[in-house]
């Protein structure tokens, strides 16, 4: 398997749900900002609401963080649109949802599964570089937590503007970091 970490966003084209719009989204449209790829394997089933929802909730935060969500599934825009106007908790979904019907990204982020024709739950950091930080894929039967990824957006971020500084195992952001040196060798 090759390694995902700081290899570079796929380039892709796709429709998307956004703001009671259909939209065209492009790799080209995230480069030069922070974005998490939030992907999950089907609209309308039983974990993903809860997932979507609890993502919401932390949606304005990351904005202010200066990061864009994008929820990824290979269901059409138009199924996106129908979920939304169908379920009262992804109603409170305001970031774009991003259509994925010939696995384009599913691939691209290597979370598609062939033969169901859906994409496991990966979720992706990816810089203002276009370079992919934080990468996670999980069995579809278990859920995630936006609070966990925040966190570790949060990190990804001042690491980024903080050279040569590292953020410990829960680490939060105004907590010490570690600035690594032979001084620390066997001292942790």
């Amino acid at each position: 398997m090759t390694p995902i970490i700081n290899s570079q966003l796929p380039e892709f084209k796709v429709q998307a749900y956004h703001n009671g719009e259909f939209k065209t989204v492009s790799s080209e449209d995230v480069k030069g900002k922070w974005a998490i790829f939030f992907f999950y394997p089907a609209d309308f089933t039983f974990v993903c609401p809860t997932e979507l929802v609890d993502l919401a909730e932390k949606y304005e935060h990351l904005k202010s963080l200066g990061v864009e969500v994008y929820s990824v599934s290979t269901d059409s825009h138009f199924v996106h649109k129908a979920w939304h106007d169908a379920s009262e908790s992804i109603r409170k979904i305001s970031y774009p949802m991003l259509a994925d019907p010939t696995g384009v990204i599913s691939r691209g982020f290597g979370v598609m599964i062939e033969d169901a024709g859906m994409a496991y739950r990966g979720t992706f950091v990816v810089d203002p570089e276009g370079k992919i930080k934080i990468a996670e894929i999980q069995d579809n039967s278990i859920g995630r937590n936006a609070d966990e990824l925040v966190r570790k957006v949060e990190a990804a971020q001042f690491v980024a503007t903080h050279d040569g500084e590292v953020c410990p195992a829960k680490w939060k952001q105004g907590a010490e970091t570690l600035k690594p040196s032979i001084d620390l060798v066997g001292k942790i």
